[in-house]
């Protein structure tokens, strides 16, 4: 284990970490932070989950000159969620730095307050391809004095059909700008994108942090016919707290969704068609135990940030091993036990061998007649959320809607869960016994002061 004081870092950086309770680096931290504090290009291929957002985040803070108000470092990121995750981490490692600014750039938000933001100046941006291109064909973001562009899950943004938008981005920057390149696989492309983007960059590879036991695998031999029942017959046999149903298309997400709701399952599906509103309470209530079931497409699941995901199901195998190999790793992280199950068709024979192959061990597989299921079932969560229409905007924090519950309102602190608190809105987890008792007070009381609207979601 290598500590955090063994790197060059000032002291402000050094007891934000420590109040942050990092004190040994992860792999990928130890690998890349000497590359990336020397000055150096990187190429990191790391999971998510590995720590590599506070190994940029520490080597972009280290880069800054908070007296110089204009944009030094870049992080460009695949979807909004990750953007936010991201930004909320560097904050975080910048809180005893005084007078870092740090702008978030993403699409599905109004850009006349980002552009307000911007003209006050900023040190660093996070954002997504599309809107911060935006912003640079406005004139109102000027790349000219960046040192440090980061791609964050590089191949998703490939996915994504963002080739050329990054393209572009990249070349209205320095050529003399340090460029972290960090993605989840290798495919062609982001080699293609290194040779053309980055000076001889250390090449780091970093397997996911799991234990090899922490995720136990399954696969089962079934016909096109027994999809529907024999994911039915998963959840009723291992009665997950949370689980990912990952489907191929938008369409399918929404049909299983569905389904699974009709068999008293509470389920949301997430994917690209959903306004970026609806994404944002689908992953607020999935975060918060408020929805055991999540039935998404790939792109929609990148970013997720689960920290306890119990169970993930792939309703339709994926092509790629490499895909098969990051979906599974969401869950059994930081020493819990995960389970990964798969269905399997006679057609599909070809990809269970690839991944064989890819992972050098066989696949163990079952059929669905193995699969115990329970009379009377049904799986519900055991929170509900409430939506507060006030948020960072109005100045309101956690503690503030914590206190208006367990004080005025009369719950007790058990019955209340996580609280997201977003620009406009903000959510509020609270146990289904005690939520009508929350939300009658939030609608005759205040919070901070304020009459506040809130509404219970389904």
């Amino acid at each position: 284990m290598t500590a955090f004081t063994s790197l060059p870092l000032s002291k402000p950086q050094l007891d934000g970490l420590s109040s942050l309770g990092y004190q040994t680096m992860t792999e990928i931290q130890a690998q890349t932070l000497p590359f990336i504090l020397n000055g150096r290009d990187i190429i990191a291929q790391a999971k998510t989950g590995s720590g590599k957002t506070a190994a940029f985040g520490i080597g972009l803070l280290d880069v800054l000159n908070p007296r110089f108000f204009g944009v030094q470092a870049l992080v460009l990121c695949p979807t909004r969620e990750l953007a936010e995750q991201v930004g909320t981490e560097i904050r975080k490692l910048a809180r005893f730095m005084p007078n870092i600014k740090l702008v978030m750039l993403c699409g599905g938000k109004p850009i006349g307050p980002q552009i307000g933001s911007l003209e006050h100046g900023a040190h660093i941006v996070v954002g997504t391809p599309g809107r911060v291109q935006d912003h640079l064909r406005k004139n109102t973001l000027k790349l000219d004095s960046l040192k440090m562009l980061v791609l964050d899950e590089a191949d998703r943004m490939l996915d994504m059909g963002f080739a050329e938008v990054m393209q572009d981005i990249i070349a209205q920057t320095p050529a003399s700008r340090q460029t972290l390149l960090f993605s989840a696989t290798y495919p062609d492309g982001i080699q293609q994108i290194s040779r053309h983007i980055q000076h001889d960059p250390a090449r780091i590879t970093v397997e996911a942090e799991h234990q090899a036991d922490s995720i136990e695998q399954m696969f089962y031999e079934i016909t096109e016919q027994q999809r529907e029942t024999t994911l039915l017959a998963l959840l009723q046999h291992y009665q997950p707290q949370s689980c990912v149903v990952f489907c191929h298309t938008k369409k399918q997400c929404d049909e299983v969704a569905s389904l699974l709701r009709d068999k008293q399952i509470t389920a949301l599906a997430i994917h690209g068609d959903l306004e970026q509103r609806q994404r944002d309470q689908v992953l607020v209530r999935f975060a918060n135990n408020s929805c055991p079931v999540l039935v998404a497409t790939d792109v929609a699941a990148r970013g997720l940030d689960i920290k306890s995901l119990q169970m993930v199901i792939n309703y339709e195998l994926p092509r790629d091993p490499e895909v098969y190999v990051h979906r599974i790793g969401r869950t059994g992280r930081a020493g819990e036990k995960g389970l990964a199950v798969s269905m399997v068709t006679p057609a599909q024979t070809p990809r269970i061998n690839a991944i064989e192959n890819y992972r050098q061990q066989p696949c163990p597989c079952d059929v669905p007649s193995s699969l115990k299921p329970a009379k009377d079932f049904s799986l519900k969560a055991p929170m509900v959320t409430l939506q507060l229409d006030a948020g960072r905007k109005n100045k309101l924090r956690p503690g503030d809607i914590l206190g208006a519950l367990t004080g005025d309102a009369g719950l007790a602190g058990k019955h209340i869960g996580k609280i997201d608190i977003f620009e406009m809105s903000s959510y509020v987890a609270v146990e289904e016994s005690a939520s009508r008792q929350a939300l009658h007070y939030l609608t005759n009381g205040k919070v901070k002061g304020r009459s506040i609207r809130a509404r219970l979601i389904r």
